[in-house]
């Protein structure tokens, strides 16, 4: 069993490395889903994290399939008190924002889908700046005092508006958001450290990133413009964006590292944010058993102080 983490001030637990369900339904059908959480749960891990849009953009399906799916798995595997289910609300285009009454009609959705009665860990997929503070974390209460929900949890806010939603719960009475989670890489790291990284670990939130392999560029599986053209339209924007000297600096600092434990670039990629202070599980998806075995190897990965700052060295923003 891997060391579980507190999600917040929860009194949630949570693995060190979070699978994301946006691959349910679009790159994995049901069955590869299926054996994919059975193999996620049997190796000791426990959260899941999907949301209610997953996966609309894919053509031919409307959103909803990827908790469908977890649903499905909950039911038919009987694991339903070894996982915690983490979802989310506000981008699909048939539950939109933040107010009180989208809330309450995606969550009775949601529960529906995943089949359920209660969701561990409901999030805001992003800010609604047209809906005051009080009304949607009013809303996310009744759920916490109806016990269709344990915690609440927001994404893709500004540390502003984190900040404001924070004194709102402390000033109104109100649940607050336990956990944030940001896009947050070896690569990408300015958005998240420069501001909601000190206000997360102030306040004592969890942290769960995504794009924590920056859309696979950390495996080392792109490394330049011939690499984009064996791949997809979406390799073809990871060479653009990370395919240059300071992300090339971080694929060779991974590669050595690699060597040195014997593991795989996205292993120590990973081991790093888990290391992280103030992160609690880094996101991370998988189309293949193989695959997900691989990046939980991750979790059992020490990196040393000299490690990391190598990383930490070989990923500053400064050439």
């Amino acid at each position: 069993m891997t060391q579980l983490r507190e999600l917040g001030r929860s009194g949630l637990q949570a693995s060190p490395i979070a699978f994301g369900g946006n691959v349910f339904g679009w790159s994995a059908d049901e069955k590869t889903s299926f054996a994919l959480l059975d193999a996620f749960v049997d190796a000791g891990f426990n959260l899941i994290d999907t949301a209610d849009v997953y996966p609309a953009w894919v053509p031919g399906n409307r959103g909803g399939e990827s908790e469908t799916i977890i649903g499905r798995w909950l039911t038919h595997s009987g694991k339903r008190d070894k996982v915690l289910v983490a979802t989310k609300v506000a981008k699909w285009a048939e539950h939109p924002g933040l107010s009180a009454d989208n809330i309450n009609e995606a969550v009775e959705d949601s529960l529906r889908r995943l089949q359920t009665d209660v969701i561990d860990l409901y999030q805001a997929h992003e800010d609604d700046e047209s809906v005051p503070l009080e009304e949607t974390l009013g809303a996310f209460a009744r759920l916490i005092e109806a016990g269709k929900v344990r915690a609440i949890g927001a994404s893709n806010y500004s540390a502003a508006r984190l900040r404001d939603a924070l004194k709102v719960s402390a000033d109104y009475h109100l649940p607050r958001y336990e956990t944030l989670q940001p896009e947050y890489n070896l690569y990408d790291r300015a958005g998240y450290e420069a501001e909601l990284e000190p206000l997360a670990r102030e306040h004592s939130l969890g942290v769960i990133s995504y794009y924590s392999l920056a859309s696979g560029f950390l495996t080392g599986k792109y490394r330049s413009a011939s690499d984009a053209a064996k791949s997809s339209a979406r390799g073809a924007k990871v060479v653009e964006h990370y395919v240059n000297p300071r992300g090339l600096r971080i694929l060779t600092a991974l590669d050595d590292l690699a060597v040195t434990h014997k593991a795989t670039p996205a292993q120590v990629a990973l081991a790093w944010l888990i290391a992280r202070p103030g992160i609690t599980a880094p996101i991370v998806s998988a189309t293949g058993v193989e695959q997900l075995h691989d990046v939980l190897a991750a979790a059992r990965l020490t990196l040393s102080e000299a490690d990391i700052t190598q990383l930490d060295v070989a990923s500053t923003e400064q050439s």
